[in-house]
């Protein structure tokens, strides 16, 4: 019905492009819930430039397009006002994409933790202070680890959501699979179908992304907080 044929003579440059997927959604995964850490506890702290510095920035960027962020991060503050990571372009761009995709996604790792730390009652923050701890104290032995524990599967959520998001990490000028397979179909040497590459692309997503959906919502089971 379909000739796969073309998809596995490109096999090796299609496996390029997941790896570069990998590798952007593996460190903007843990760029991204460093930031989202960050902000939760800036827009739950009692300092009100905290607070406010962490709603405006959820707010902005959670109502912007994750194709404008990246487009900022590699026309405007790359290519115009010049800030590289690198001499090799091709290093720079990955390190926007990162910056790009996860300060994208911490805002949505935010609302996630601020709803885990909702879930705390009121009384444990209330015991942490009588005993003398400050809040940063408090947050991070008490309320953080819990909070963490409730919200196990939406963060799972948000990590599938964010590999999904890769795909456009080519406006950021990353060559991860999307580009990739954009770039094979635009080239002339390609004799094979559109719809058996992105049939291919489509299960290589769902090898990364169903044992991902499972193991979180296994954690999230195994590691539930009893109340």
């Amino acid at each position: 019905m379909f000739d796969f044929s073309a998809f596995f003579d490109h096999f090796d440059e299609i496996l390029d492009g997941f790896w570069a997927t990998i590798r952007l959604a593996a460190v903007s995964a843990v760029v991204s819930l460093v930031i989202g850490t960050l902000l939760a506890s800036f827009r739950v702290s009692p300092v009100p430039v905290l607070r406010s510095f962490g709603t405006g920035y959820v707010n902005v960027v959670r109502n912007t397009p994750l194709t404008l962020v990246l487009l900022l991060c590699a026309q405007g503050l790359n290519d115009t006002l010049h800030l590289t990571f690198s001499e090799n372009s091709s290093t720079t761009y990955y390190w926007w994409a990162v910056l790009g995709l996860s300060g994208y996604t911490g805002a949505f790792v935010c609302e996630t933790l601020r709803s885990g730390i909702n879930t705390v009652p009121l009384g444990q923050a209330e015991a942490a202070r009588s005993i003398g701890l400050t809040f940063t104290q408090s947050l991070r032995l008490i309320i953080l680890p819990q909070a963490f524990r409730s919200v196990i599967a939406p963060m799972g959520s948000i990590l599938i959501a964010m590999i999904k998001n890769t795909t456009v990490a080519a406006a950021a000028s990353y060559a991860e699979v999307a580009l990739v397979s954009k770039t094979l179909l635009d080239a002339p040497t390609f004799t094979g179908g559109a719809i058996p590459l992105f049939i291919g692309v489509a299960v290589g997503f769902m090898i990364l992304i169903l044992p991902t959906g499972f193991f979180f919502g296994w954690l999230a089971k195994r590691m539930a907080v009893a109340r």
